[in-house]
Order: C-alpha cells, then sequence, then structure tokens
C-alpha cells in the first residue's frame, strides 16, 4: 500500500493537455439564496489565441553531416504550416538579435529547438530574449553540449533529451534557482539504439514535437505553481513519451502504484521515478 500522507508525483500533464485542469476536489454546490437582487455577471469573454509560433533549429557542429534531424524536422514542421527555419550554431548570436528584433515587430510564442552545439544555442538565446523581457514558448535541447548554459527564468517550457554518457552531448541541462516553468528532463542513456548523430532524427519524437507546438497557440495563459520538474532515466527499449512537467495528485486508500499508473494512462516506470521509488 501506498503511504497516504505522501503525493504522488504524476506525469501526467503533457503539453498536450495543458488546456484541462485537474480539480483535486468539487466545491460543495452553495444554496440558493431567498431573493437575488443582482444581475449575473456576463460570461468571460472567449480566450484569443495566440498567433502560430515562430520556430527556430539549430544544428551542432558539422551540422550538415552530423544534425540532418534538425532539417528533417524544419521541413515537417513547414509541412504542417508553421514557420521554421535551420542555421548554424555559429551563428548563433546574429539569429538571436533576428529573434529579438522579429517578436519586437510582430510578436508570437518562440519555439528554439538544437541538437548538440544547437542545443546550447537555444539557450543562449533564451539568455539574450530575457535581458529585453521577451518570453520563449517552448525549448527542446536535444543531447546538448555539456558547456549549456542553466535555463533561465523567461523559458516558460524545457525539454532535455540527451544521453548522459555522451561525450560529443551528453548536456545535463538544468534550471536557474527559482525557476517556475514547465521543466522535463529525459537520459535515453540505456538505449543502445540511440547515439549522439542519431538523436535527433526520432520520427517518433519529431512527430510528439510536432503535436506540441501545435497546441502552443491554444493553451491558456495558467499558473505554473503547481508544475513539478521531471528527471527520467528512460528504460531499455522504452519509447519516450515526452511530457513537459507533472503534477501533484492526492493518494486514495486502497491506492498503489499500479492502479494510479492504469487511472492516469502514464507509464508505471515513470511514477516509480517521479517518487524515488525505482
Amino acid at each position: 500500500m501506498i503511504d497516504l500522507r505522501r503525493l504522488v508525483v504524476l506525469a501526467a500533464v503533457a503539453l498536450l493537455a495543458l488546456g484541462t485542469g485537474m480539480a483535486a476536489a468539487s466545491p460543495a454546490k452553495p444554496k440558493r439564496p431567498a431573493v437575488t437582487t443582482a444581475a449575473p455577471p456576463p460570461p468571460a469573454p472567449p480566450v484569443e489565441p495566440l498567433p502560430p509560433p515562430k520556430i527556430y533549429l539549430f544544428r551542432g557542429a558539422m551540422g550538415p553531416i552530423f544534425s540532418t534531424g534538425m532539417d528533417r524536422l524544419s521541413e515537417k514542421l513547414t509541412k504542417a504550416g508553421f514557420s521554421a527555419d535551420v542555421y548554424e550554431f555559429t551563428i548563433c548570436r546574429w539569429i538571436g538579435d533576428r529573434v529579438i528584433s522579429s517578436y519586437k515587430e510582430s510578436p508570437a510564442p518562440i519555439v528554439l529547438i538544437g541538437h548538440s552545439m544547437g542545443g546550447l544555442c537555444s539557450v543562449v538565446i533564451s539568455e539574450m530574449a530575457a535581458k529585453e523581457n521577451i518570453r520563449i514558448s517552448l525549448v527542446i535541447a536535444i543531447d546538448s553540449a555539456h558547456a549549456t548554459g542553466d535555463v533561465p527564468l523567461n523559458v516558460e517550457r524545457f525539454i532535455n533529451i540527451f544521453l548522459s554518457d555522451s561525450v560529443l552531448g551528453g548536456g545535463d541541462v538544468v534550471a536557474v534557482p527559482g525557476y517556475r516553468g514547465h521543466y522535463a528532463s529525459y537520459d535515453l542513456k540505456e538505449n543502445s539504439r540511440v547515439s549522439h548523430i542519431n538523436i535527433e532524427k526520432s520520427d517518433d519524437i519529431h512527430r510528439q514535437i510536432i503535436e506540441m507546438v501545435t497546441q502552443l497557440p491554444r493553451i491558456p495563459a495558467q499558473s505554473q505553481a503547481d508544475a513539478v520538474p521531471l528527471r527520467y532515466l528512460v528504460p531499455p527499449n522504452t519509447p519516450v513519451e515526452l511530457w513537459d512537467s507533472g503534477v501533484r495528485v492526492p493518494v486514495r486508500a486502497g491506492d498503489t502504484m499500479e492502479s494510479i499508473a492504469a487511472a492516469r494512462r502514464v507509464p508505471l516506470w515513470t511514477l516509480a521515478q517521479s517518487n524515488s521509488l525505482a
């Protein structure tokens, strides 16, 4: 049985489900007053979706040879109707200036995706944007360099997909102290079929990234106070399911890890690792 004093950190809130709220309990229905003199408040105006995001992708060193997955992902994003361009990390700060000026001219969610040194570049540009008080909607680092800096406070969602034993990459990127955004880190070192030069070419990861980007303009503004950072060592031969953070849920009498995983439709191993039971 699970200790009822605990709250389970549940990896159930994926980026694709952020528009759906989770309530711990339903409030009691208020009694109807004997006489009602005030008119009901007008309905809240519908939330206007944000404009489509602008997506910037960055190759690593010798990118046209070793980071071709960024080009393929860019093509898929463009085919899905997004503005997505690929750049070399060597012109990182110049592109950063363009990102900032483009946002000031026409504000839209910013998405930064980078492989290897391109992942480092994505964080560098996030830091540049922070100095201009510009928020970054989503950053995805794919086996970024060890020298990659910490995630700054202006990044709303950060996902790190990496190989902790990689010499060429291996960037175990963490957030700065006080970070309140959504954070998730996935270490794929147990998967022998994944290497630094093919990790960014995964069609399944590409598919999930496109789904995330598609959802971004429709995600309503919400508090990030309840977001729980996730750090996973993905088991061998296990498909990667990308979440951007977790939530805490109360444990009820009779609950088990198995029943919670089944009810929330998440892999059992994610609950075990989230709660330090693995």
